[in-house]
């Protein structure tokens, strides 16, 4: 294994999942008297932060979390972009290789080594990490993200509107896979394309899961609207 590829497979991921287990909210929270842990859901991501203590704390941690997955992913994928131009470059590194340390800065939030692995369901860092991504992924999560604002306004679910933007964002990677954009600079070979789109489902497949909970209280009517108090 060369020095490159020693840094794209592992010593990147290994950041992303550092990164990614930074708990944003949690650390918000209790900066302003608030143990996030013990109100609303329990939860550490930005949701339950904002439910605590306000729409100003809810956007600034979904800011830093969205963050730490853009950069990781982004810096990767710029080294691989300008690596594999290089014609001095020995070792061609695959297009896919960052979604190596995408997965590791979601695993990190979802999973964060320092709280017993018990963390938030990575719905800002995985945009993050599609955004990172230029520009198949990136156009996946501007996909994604519409999808999301739609849901939101007309059901004022953020668990329903984050299920239904993943599963958005999936379908539109499994679309775009299969077409080249020139102007794009997408044209992808076949492994490629295949490992693209089984990451987008896998992300949707760590997003439910995480939401599990709040896909029984979807169900059952007992899920908290956005402006209402949460249910006890």
């Amino acid at each position: 294994m060369t020095t490159e590829q020693l840094i794209v497979y592992i010593v990147v991921p290994l950041v992303g999942y550092f990164m990614g287990s930074i708990p944003f909210a949690l650390l918000i929270g209790k900066a302003n008297g608030v143990d996030i842990r013990t109100v609303g859901s329990k939860n550490i991501g930005a949701t339950n932060l904002g439910r605590a203590l306000g729409a100003r704390f809810f956007w600034q941690a979904f800011l830093l979390d969205t963050g730490k997955g853009f950069l990781p992913v982004l810096i990767v994928s710029l080294f691989l972009r300008i690596w594999n131009a290089n014609p001095n470059s020995v070792v061609m590194i695959p297009s896919w290789a960052p979604l190596l340390t995408a997965i590791a800065c979601v695993l990190g939030h979802n999973y964060p080594i320092w709280l017993k692995f018990k963390g938030g369901k990575g719905v800002a860092t995985s945009l993050g990490v599609v955004l990172g991504f230029w520009p198949l992924y990136t156009l996946g999560g501007i996909v994604g993200g519409l999808t999301f604002v739609v849901v939101l306004l007309a059901f004022r679910y953020i668990s329903l509107a984050s299920i239904v933007a993943a599963i958005a964002f999936a379908c539109a990677i499994t679309i775009f896979s299969q077409q080249d954009f020139p102007y794009l600079h997408t044209t992808l070979l076949g492994s490629d394309r295949a490992a693209m789109v089984v990451v987008a489902w896998l992300f949707v497949a760590m997003l439910i899961f995480r939401h599990s909970a709040n896909i029984s209280r979807l169900l059952h009517g007992t899920e908290s609207k956005v402006g209402t108090p949460r249910k006890k």
